[in-house]
C-alpha cells in the first residue's frame, strides 16, 4: 500500500509514487511513497497560513502538551522506529535507535521552551514611556531535511518551529520517506489545527524548488549540500524569505604528539566511520603530529580493517552500507581520485560482496596526503578519511583552518595550553577536545562558518532567532 502525503490536514495520494528499498538488502522493499503535486503544495501552504494563526493563539501549556506527547512517543517507540530508520537508511541499529530517541529529546526540550518565552522591558529615553520587547512566530516555515539523519535533523527543526508558534511544511529527502511518514503520523494525531503540519514528499527539482520559490513561505530551514543551499538562498531572496542553512563540511581532528594514542584512534575511527561516514560532522581529515604519526597510523589501519561491515540490522555490525547506488559510485570515484593525486590507500575503499545485495564498501584510510589534494578539500560523505602529517601544533592548527568549510574540528592532547589555544583559534562553529568531531547536544547552539552554514544557529535557545521575529512596543499610559 502506498504511503500518502499529509496535505492541508488530509492524507492524500500524489501525482506519482516512488519505491524505497533497503540499502542493506535490495530485495527488501520498504514501501511505496506518494509524490506531491504542485497543486497540493499550494493548497497545503494556503491552509498552513490559516492554521498558524490558530496555533499561535493556543495557550502555552496546550502547545507544551503537544510537543511533550510527540517527544515521549518517539522515545517510547525508539526501538521500532529506529529499526525502520536503519532499514531504509543503512546505519547500524544502535545508531538508528539512538537517533529516534534523540529526536524525542528535541521535542521534550522545546516543550519546556514553550513556557520560557520571556521578553524584555525597558524605559524609553523619552519620559513616561515604557518599552516592551517580545518574540512572535515568523509564520509558515518550510523545512527541507536530509537523508543521513532523517528523524533527528527534521526534529531539531520541527520542534522549535512548533514551539515558537509556526506552521510547518516539511519536504523530507526522497531517499528516506518511511521515517518521514512515521514522524508525521505521530505529529498529525496531536491536538493541533488542521493543516498546521504538512508532509510534502517529492523531488527537490519540482516540489522542493516550488516550495523555496513560494511567496507563501516566511522562512526556510535547510540541511544539505552547498550547491543546493546556494540555489535555495538565491530563490528565497526574491521574496526576502528568511533562510537558515546547514551545508557541507571537511572536519579535521588534530592528534598531537602528547595524545593518549588509544583514545585518539578510537575517536578517529568513530568520527570517520560512524554512520558510514555520512555525517556532516565526520572526521574526514586526520591531522597527525609526526611524533605520533607512525604508531597512530598502524593502530588506525588495524582498527579500520577490523570493523565489522554488514546489514544494518545484524547484531555486532559497526558500519552499514552507504545509502544508495549513486552515493556508492561517488565514493568509489573519490577513491580513484585520491590514488591519482598520489595518496596511498592503506586499506579499504572497495565495494564489498556480501550475502545480501546492498551498497557495501569497506572503510578506507588514505596516507601520505596533503591538504591541497581534492580529497582533502571536497566533502566526500563517504567512509573515507585522510591522514595529513604535520611537524608541530602550529602547523596542525593552520591545516585545520585551511578549508572553505568550518563546521566542526577537534584536538586530542593532554596539554591544557594547546587545548585552550585550539579551542579559541580553530575557525569552526563547533570545537571538541578529546572527543570525536561528531556528536552534539540538543540544548546548545549548533552550526558552522564559511561554506558550512548560513543564517542563525540551530538548537537550544539560539533557535528562537530564526523561528521568531522581534516586536518592539512603546506604551504611553498617560497621566494618573
Amino acid at each position: 500500500m502506498t504511503k500518502l502525503n499529509l496535505i492541508a490536514g488530509e492524507w492524500l495520494a500524489g501525482e506519482s509514487e516512488i519505491e524505497n528499498r533497503n540499502p542493506s538488502d535490495l530485495t527488501d522493499l520498504v514501501g511505496m511513497f506518494a509524490q506531491a503535486s504542485g497543486d497540493q503544495l499550494e493548497a497545503t501552504l494556503d491552509q498552513a497560513r490559516v492554521a498558524q494563526a490558530e496555533w499561535a493563539a493556543y495557550g502555552l501549556e496546550r502547545k507544551q502538551a503537544v510537543l511533550n506527547a510527540i517527544g515521549n512517543e518517539l522515545m517510547a517507540r525508539a526501538e521500532e522506529l529506529g529499526t525502520l530508520l536503519s532499514r531504509e537508511e543503512g546505519k547500524p541499529l544502535a545508531e538508528g535507535k539512538g537517533e529516534v530517541y534523540r529526536a524525542g529529546q528535541f521535542f521534550t526540550y522545546y516543550a519546556a521552551e514553550c513556557l520560557r518565552q520571556i521578553g524584555e522591558n525597558a524605559d524609553s529615553v523619552r519620559p513616561d514611556i515604557e518599552v516592551d520587547v517580545r518574540r512572535e512566530a515568523v509564520g509558515v516555515v518550510a523545512i527541507i531535511s536530509p537523508w543521513n539523519f532523517p528523524t533527528a535533523t527534521a526534529s531539531w527543526k520541527i520542534a522549535p518551529a512548533l514551539c515558537y508558534g509556526n506552521a510547518v511544511v516539511w519536504k523530507p529527502a526522497n531517499i528516506t520517506p518511511a521515517s518521514a511518514v512515521a514522524l508525521t503520523e505521530i505529529i498529525e494525531r496531536q491536538d493541533i489545527p488542521k493543516g498546521l503540519f504538512s508532509l510534502v514528499m517529492g523531488s527537490g527539482r519540482s516540489i522542493g524548488q516550488r516550495l523555496v520559490e513560494s511567496p507563501k513561505v516566511n522562512a526556510i530551514s535547510f540541511t544539505g549540500s552547498v550547491p543546493v543551499g546556494k540555489g535555495i538562498a538565491a530563490a528565497a531572496i526574491q521574496n526576502l524569505t528568511k533562510v537558515q542553512m546547514e551545508m557541507g563540511s571537511k572536519n579535521a581532528l588534530a592528534v598531537m604528539d602528547d595524545a593518549d594514542l588509544d583514545l585518539a584512534v578510537s575517536l578517529a575511527l568513530g568520527g570517520a566511520f560512524g554512520g558510514t561516514g555520512q555525517k556532516c560532522t565526520a572526521s574526514s581529515r586526520l591531522v597527525v603530529h609526526a611524533g605520533i604519526h607512525d604508531a597512530f597510523v598502524e593502530k588506525l589501519v588495524a582498527g579500520a580493517q577490523a570493523m565489522k561491515v554488514g546489514h544494518a540490522l545484524e547484531e555486532g555490525v559497526q558500519m552499514g552500507p552507504v545509502v544508495s547506488q549513486q552515493q556508492l559510485g561517488e565514493n568509489l570515484a573519490y577513491v580513484d581520485l585520491g590514488k591519482s593525486e598520489g595518496a596511498e590507500l592503506a586499506c579499504g575503499g572497495q565495494r564489498l560482496e556480501m550475502p545480501h545485495d546492498g551498497f557495501y564498501m569497506s572503510p578506507g584510510v588514505f596516507l601520505n596526503t596533503n591538504n591541497d589534494m581534492r580529497i582533502n578539500r571536497e566533502e566526500m560523505f563517504a567512509p573515507l578519511t585522510s591522514v595529513i602529517k604535520v611537524g608541530s601544533y602550529d602547523e596542525a592548527l593552520s591545516v585545520v583552518n585551511d578549508t572553505n568549510f568550518g563546521l566542526t574540528s577537534g584536538i586530542v592532547t593532554k596539554s591544557l595550553a594547546r587545548a585552550t589555544h585550539f579551542r579559541r583559534n580553530a575557525r569552526t562553529g563547533v570545537v571538541t577536545v578529546n572527543l570525536p568531531t561528531a556528536g552534539t547536544d540538543y540544548h546548545v547552539p549548533f552550526g558552522g562558518r564559511g561554506d558550512s552554514s548560513y543564517g542563525p544557529r540551530e538548537q537550544g535557545k539560539a533557535a528562537a532567532e530564526f523561528y521568531t521575529t522581534v516586536k518592539t512596543a512603546y506604551i504611553s499610559a498617560g497621566p494618573v
